[in-house]
C-alpha cells in the first residue's frame, strides 16, 4: 500500500511562487501520522508551503492534517486527487471542530486525536472499506508516541526540534480552539520518552521548542519533567500561561532545563477584556507586572501575544499595548486581532450576536489574510486591521529593536543575544506581508470538488 501525506500551505496568489521557500519549521503533525502508520506501508510527505505536490504519483490514499487557515487550500488539494479517483482522508484541529464540513470534501474524516485509531483507517483502507467518520472517544494515551521524521529527509527545514511533551491545556478561554477540541484537559507523555526522542534527533538541533498548548498546565508533572531534562543540557523554548511565573521553584528548575524563553498569552491590558475572555487568572497576584519582574529576576525571556478586538478595546489600546511590550523589553510579540475560531465560544457569542462578517470567514473568496471577519464593538474592523498592523511596525521599529537588544535579559545568553538581531529583523519584514493573502490558492479556479 502507498500513503501520501500532505501539509497545505495556507494560500497562493494566482501566479505566484513566492510563498513557496526552502525555510519552514518541520510540520510535526506529519511525522506523527507517518509514525502511526505500520511500517509495511510506503509512505511519502510532501510539503505544500516549500514544494509542488506531484498529483499524478501513484498512490492508494491521501492523509492531510486540515486547520482553519488551511482548510480552503486542504480542500482544493483533495479534488485535484478526487480527479484521479484517489481516496482523501482528513483530520486535525479543523475536522474536529467542523467534521460535517470536512466530510464535504473527503472521502473519510479522524475526528479527535488519531493514537489508536490510524491503524485502523490504514487497515480499511487496504481493503476498500473506508468508514466516513472515525470518531476518538476520551483522551488517549500518549506513551510510545514516535513521530517518524525520516519523511523530512532533502527537505530544508530550519534546525529547530520540535517535540511533543504534552497535548491540551486546563484553561477555558473563550477564544481557544484548544480548549474546545479537547475539553480543557491535558496529557502528557512518559518523561523517558521524550528524553530518548531528544536523544535520537539533538545532533542536528540547535534549539528545541517544545508544541505543548501549554507545557505549565500542570505544575508538578512540569517540574518532574524539568528536573529530568536538565542533565540533557538542551536549548529549549515553550508555551506557557502565566500563573506559572509566580512559582520560584518552578522558575528555577525552568532556567537549570535549558529554558531560553517563553511564550506568554498576554492578550490584553484591560481587566475587563481578560474576564471576558475567561482569563481572568493572567491578573493573578499582583498582575503582569509582578509575573514578569519574577520572569526578569530569573532571566527568562518572554515572547508576549496580545489579541485585539475584545468589547473594550478602543484606538488607545494599540500604542499602550506596545509601549507595555517595551517597557518589559519582550525579546519579540505578536499583536493580532481577535479570529472567532469555528467551534469556539467566541464563534458562537459572536454569531448570536450577529457579529460575524462571514458565516465561514475560512472558504469565503471575500475573505483575505489579516482582514477582520467580525464586527468589533470599540473601533470599525478597519480600525481594527490597521491598528494590529501600526503595532507591529512600531514594536519592530529599528529604534524599539536597538533597545530590547540592549537589555540586561535579553543579552544574557551569548545564542539568544546572537539570534536577537536577525529573528527581530525577520519579524520587522514580515510585518504585512502576508496582508491581503488569498486563503487557497487562486490559481485553483472553480467550486471545490466534493466527495460523494
Amino acid at each position: 500500500m502507498r500513503l501520501t501525506i500532505i501539509h497545505p500551505c495556507i494560500g497562493r496568489r494566482a501566479g505566484d511562487t513566492r510563498y513557496i521557500r526552502t525555510w519552514q519549521m518541520e510540520p510535526l503533525p506529519a511525522a506523527t501520522i507517518a509514525g502511526l502508520t505500520p511500517r509495511d506501508v510506503e509512505t511519502r510527505f510532501y510539503d505544500d508551503r516549500m514544494e509542488r505536490i506531484p498529483f499524478d504519483e501513484p498512490t492508494d490514499l491521501v492523509a492531510i492534517s486540515v486547520e482553519t487557515y488551511t482548510a480552503k487550500r486542504a480542500y482544493q488539494i483533495a479534488g485535484e486527487y478526487r480527479k484521479r479517483r484517489v481516496p482523501v482522508v482528513m483530520g486535525g484541529f479543523h475536522a474536529a471542530l467542523m467534521p460535517d464540513e470536512v466530510a464535504r470534501y473527503a472521502e473519510s474524516v479522524v475526528i479527535g486525536e488519531a493514537e489508536g485509531l490510524w491503524p485502523r483507517v490504514i487497515d480499511d483502507a487496504r481493503h476498500g472499506r473506508l468508514e466516513k467518520f472515525y470518531r476518538r472517544t476520551g483522551r488517549p494515551t500518549l506513551a510510545g508516541l514516535t513521530p517518524d521524521r525520516a519523511i523530512f529527509r532533502g527537505k530544508r527545514y530550519l534546525p529547530i526540534g520540535l517535540v511533543e511533551a504534552g497535548r491540551g491545556c486546563h484553561f477555558r478561554c473563550e477564544f481557544c480552539a484548544v480548549q474546545t477540541v479537547f475539553g480543557a484537559t491535558q496529557t502528557r507523555r512518559p518523561v523517558d520518552d521524550i528524553l530518548r526522542e531528544i536523544r535520537e534527533v539533538r545532533r542536528d538541533r540547535k534549539l528545541f521548542f517544545f508544541v505543548d498548548d501549554n507545557i505549565t498546565s500542570n505544575l508538578a508533572q512540569a517540574k518532574e519533567f524539568f528536573r529530568a531534562l536538565a542533565p540533557l543540557k538542551i536549548r529549549w523554548v515553550s508555551q506557557s500561561s502565566i500563573n506559572a511565573a509566580h512559582d520560584d521553584e518552578f522558575l528555577d528548575l525552568l532556567v537549570k532545563s535549558g529554558c531560553m524563553g517563553v511564550l506568554i498569552g498576554f492578550e490584553s491590558l484591560d481587566p475587563a477584556n481578560l474576564a471576558d475572555m475567561n482569563k481572568s487568572f493572567n491578573t493573578m497576584r499582583g498582575g503582569f507586572d509582578n509575573a514578569l519582574a519574577n520572569l526578569r529576576r530569573h532571566r527568562v525571556r518572554v515572547y508576549g501575544t496580545f489579541i485585539f478586538g475584545y468589547d473594550r478595546d478602543t484606538l488607545d489600546s494599540f500604542a499602550r499595548t506596545v509601549r507595555f511590550a517595551e517597557r518589559h523589553a519582550m525579546y519579540i510579540a505578536a499583536f493580532n486581532h481577535l479570529t472567532p475560531f469555528p467551534g469556539t465560544p467566541l464563534y458562537d457569542r459572536l454569531r448570536d450576536e450577529g457579529r460575524l462578517r462571514y458565516e465561514a470567514w475560512w472558504l469565503d473568496d471575500r475573505y483575505r489574510y489579516n482582514q477582520i471577519p467580525f464586527t468589533p464593538a470599540g473601533m470599525d474592523a478597519a480600525e481594527l486591521q490597521r491598528g494590529c498592523l501600526e503595532a507591529r511596525r512600531d514594536f519592530y521599529s529599528w529604534r524599539s529593536i536597538a533597545r530590547r537588544g540592549l537589555d540586561g535579559v535579553n543579552r544574557s545568553n551569548g545564542f539568544m543575544w546572537r539570534n536577537f538581531f536577525p529573528i527581530n529583523v525577520m519579524h520587522r519584514a514580515d510585518v504585512g506581508l502576508r496582508d491581503g493573502y488569498p486563503l487557497g490558492d487562486q490559481s485553483c479556479t472553480g467550486p471545490l470538488l466534493q466527495a460523494n
